[in-house]
């Protein structure tokens, strides 16, 4: 290859999104190479992570579940709108949707997704809150492999802040926030470029060592 020469981006990745997108927007900021996102699909037309994605050029699509009678038929349209992309990844970016069964074996190691909390600690909702009336003194984010289990699966890895006197669940989430968009892309781009995989067993590897039960952890203050 001569100097200077383009490599076009090998990891296709569709992203899923039901708001803001936020870290959509990160994805889209990220300066790599391995990745390129071909297609942001949205539960909800209203979502602005839509206009985001549209701005940087990027093909969306509308499916709206209350369409669906089932949360199963859902999906399974779902898949079919995914697959069409064919992508190497699927990226869960605020989609609010409690995944079936069937889906996610569909997209078994190849489906990731970030929560606001330090995994296994506080799966689901009102996370910032929740650590706050637990008087705990570090928080954080985690992003890990999706599998059946809430909020379960591999970690791979999170980000550490501290709970400072005086915090509330606003400035909680909006440290946070600040971490996702830090973490996010970079773990994406470790499995672009075929550094990250989840074995058969649940367990998720980087750089070919088998990741501890709480991932890659980074302490915010000293990134």
């Amino acid at each position: 290859m001569t100097s200077g020469a383009f490599t076009q981006p090998s990891c296709k990745v569709v992203v899923l999104i039901s708001g803001n997108g936020s870290n959509l927007q990160a994805l889209i900021d990220y300066p790599q190479t391995h990745y390129v996102i071909s297609q942001v699909i949205s539960n909800r037309s209203d979502a602005y992570g839509l206009q985001r994605a549209e701005l940087a050029g990027i093909s969306t699509a509308v499916l709206d579940h209350k369409r669906f009678a089932t949360r199963e038929s859902f999906d399974e349209a779902l898949i079919r709108l995914i697959d069409a992309r064919q992508p190497d990844l699927v990226v869960l970016a605020g989609f609010m949707r409690i995944l079936s069964s069937g889906f996610v074996q569909h997209y078994a190691g190849r489906l990731l997704n970030i929560h606001p909390s330090l995994l296994p600690l506080y799966k689901g909702t009102n996370t910032h809150q929740r650590v706050l009336d637990a008087g705990d003194r570090v928080h954080g984010v985690s992003v890990h492999f999706v599998t059946e289990e809430l909020d379960g699966g591999p970690v791979v890895a999170q980000a550490i802040i501290p709970v400072f006197e005086g915090d509330s669940k606003e400035t909680l989430a909006q440290r946070v926030a600040t971490q996702e968009h830090r973490l996010y892309p970079e773990v994406v781009s470790w499995f672009a470029a075929g550094r990250l995989r989840m074995f058969d067993n649940g367990t998720a590897c980087l750089d070919q060592l088998i990741l501890p039960a709480q991932g890659v952890q980074f302490n915010a203050e000293q990134r």
